[in-house]
């Protein structure tokens, strides 16, 4: 039996290394690439072509997949770095970095480390930005310097085939010395602004006030019309009394009055005994004959 398997094998080894190198064949020319990677072919040593994601074809022997690139998007560790402000004040900058890899061949060729490549980059990137800022600017426009920082990091590595896709400033520190002055400046304009609304509020009160007073001289300038119109309406029927009436109308708003105040005088307090001249008594005569409508 092992003979005769062994005369089968020896007489059909040819077809047997046909087909195990048309394995090896298949194997070799066909590359199966992970959605997340992308694989950069070499061909005699020198770039050929770039796998994307899916069934690839290569020519067995001749090509080469030399290295696989993820195309996942990338955070670089948290970096610290010094700057001076444009009013030289130093402060510490914490930044972060993402991005992608969109064109492999560049990468590979281009650039030894990516990582430390753009770290350093950003560095620079933040030190120059900063330095045209104030301190005040840097801490109230915060998006606008990342913005800047992020479209100098895309310039800058561009080349390489990178993609920044994010660029954050997480921190932006000062010393203790820097702190302490700052920190009284900002209480000295907390007071300032302080004095201001105090200030603010007594000049409203004084308008407040001034305008009451206005308007309680308006109201009684009001009043006093009021009354001076009724008085000249009862002066004028007053007169038109007297001149459809004659004499003895006038005579009896006279008394009238006479009467009135001394009824006034006799109801004050402490005042019960009353001395009166003879004219007022014949005041009151003529008064009585009056409403009697005597003469």
């Amino acid at each position: 039996m092992e003979e005769q398997l062994l005369n089968i094998l020896s007489s059909n080894i040819v077809f047997i290394l046909a087909a195990v190198f048309l394995i090896v064949v298949i194997l070799k020319g066909v590359r199966i690439v992970p959605q997340s990677e992308k694989h950069v072919v070499e061909r005699f040593g020198r770039l050929h072509s770039v796998l994307g994601p899916g069934i690839n074809f290569v020519v067995p022997f001749l090509d080469v997949v030399k290295h696989k690139i993820s195309i996942l998007e990338r955070q670089l560790p948290t970096m610290s770095q010094d700057a001076i402000t444009a009013d030289n004040v130093l402060v510490q900058v914490d930044t972060s970095v993402f991005y992608r890899i969109t064109e492999p061949e560049k990468t590979v060729y281009r650039i030894r480390d990516v990582d430390a490549a753009i770290a350093t980059t950003v560095a620079g990137i933040v030190r120059a930005e900063i330095g045209k800022m104030e301190l005040d600017e840097v801490q109230s426009n915060r998006a606008q310097l990342t913005a800047a920082i992020k479209m100098a990091v895309e310039d800058a590595v561009d080349d390489w085939g990178i993609e920044v896709t994010r660029s954050e400033i997480l921190d932006v520190n000062l010393d203790d010395a820097t702190r302490q002055a700052m920190l009284q400046q900002l209480n000295a304009e907390r007071a300032r602004r302080a004095q201001v609304t105090e200030a603010e509020g007594q000049k409203r009160a004084v308008e407040l006030n001034a305008d009451a007073e206005l308007y309680a001289a308006e109201q009684i300038a009001k009043a006093r019309r009021i009354e001076a119109e009724a008085e000249a309406y009862a002066t004028e029927v007053v007169a038109k009394a007297i001149k459809e009436n004659g004499i003895e109308a006038a005579q009896y708003q006279v008394a009238l009055k006479q009467v009135e105040a001394l009824n006034a005088l006799g109801n004050g307090d402490g005042k019960q005994t009353i001395i009166l001249p003879a004219s007022a008594l014949e005041a009151f005569g003529d008064a009585f004959k009056l409403l009697k409508g005597g003469s």
